[in-house]
Order: structure tokens, then C-alpha cells, then sequence
């Protein structure tokens, strides 16, 4: 690892999320209320942040591709409290911001592309664990797929807002 803390941050265009886990749901790799997602890396991106002090994790290839090989990809925290990121969801009809309460679509919408800036926090060495850097999401955008019905009905009211009483 670098000597010097790591201050800047990664961005990185057209990103593949993995692992989607915005809402912070408990499963067998996640305790309930820690909110994150995974997003694979390119080899030159990945062997930069390990020389930096990174995380970066690596898929197994599946059995039924020998050809595939351990793709890198970096764990990413999803943390409103204290630096809140920016998350906005665009799709044909405009662009709007999430919050903390509504950032959990992004785990089962339909992604066509993403851009994100990750930042980094170097956290120190304590009980025998070495100091690193944990990965922190500051900023995405997503835009999503559409299906073929949502532009025919998209100037329709809803209901929901217009019988707020």
C-alpha cells in the first residue's frame, strides 16, 4: 500500500453494477441496514487501487465458462449520514433526485447506463488489520430502461398525488 492517504476520488463512466443492495436488506453477505452495490473494474483501474490500498475483490469464474477470468470489482458503501451522495434517476421524461427513502429502486430497475464517483476514506490499522481504504459512493447517475408503455403513458396523472387528502 501507498505511504500517503488516498484523496482522490474514482470516476468511472458507464459502470456495471453487481451486486445491488440499496435498499441495505440483510442477506447471508450483508447486515440489515448497510446499503451497497459492487461495480466491476477494468485490469488497469483495479491494479492502480490495489497499489493504492483498495479493496478490490475478484469474481470466480463460473464452471460452465472456462473463459472467463476473475473479473475485479470493488465494493461500494452507500452512506447518507454525515456526506449524503447525489443520486439521480434519468429516464425519457427527465431526470429526479433520490433520497435515502427512495434509492432502493435502483435494486430492481433495469439499468441502461450508469456513471458514478466513488470516494475513497482511509480508515487506520487497528487490531492487527492493516489501514486501507474503503470505497464510499458521492455522486451517480443512472438512467434506466424503459419498457415500450412507459412513454404512451406517461403524461397520464397520478393518482396518488392528485387525491393526497
Amino acid at each position: 500500500m501507498s505511504e500517503e492517504r488516498v484523496t482522490g476520488n474514482i470516476h468511472i463512466e458507464h459502470a456495471e453494477l453487481i451486486f445491488k443492495n440499496f435498499q441495505g436488506k440483510r442477506t447471508d453477505f450483508n447486515d440489515e441496514g448497510n446499503r451497497n452495490f459492487g461495480v466491476k473494474l477494468d485490469d488497469q483501474l483495479a491494479e492502480d487501487l490495489i497499489r493504492d490500498g483498495w479493496k478490490v475483490k475478484h469474481l470466480k469464474p463460473r464452471d460452465d465458462d472456462p473463459e472467463q477470468y476473475e473479473q475485479p470489482w470493488l465494493s461500494v458503501k452507500v452512506k447518507f449520514n454525515p456526506y449524503p451522495p447525489i443520486a439521480v434517476l434519468i429516464n425519457s421524461r427527465g431526470k429526479k433526485k433520490l433520497t435515502e427513502e427512495t434509492i432502493e429502486q435502483l435494486d430492481w430497475s433495469r439499468i441502461e447506463n450508469c456513471d458514478l464517483i466513488i470516494r475513497p476514506y482511509n480508515y487506520p490499522a487497528i487490531k492487527g488489520r492493516p489501514a486501507g481504504v474503503s470505497a464510499y459512493l458521492k455522486a451517480i447517475y443512472v438512467t434506466i430502461s424503459e419498457d415500450e408503455f412507459a412513454e404512451k403513458y406517461a403524461n397520464v396523472p397520478d393518482l396518488d398525488e392528485e387525491y393526497d387528502d
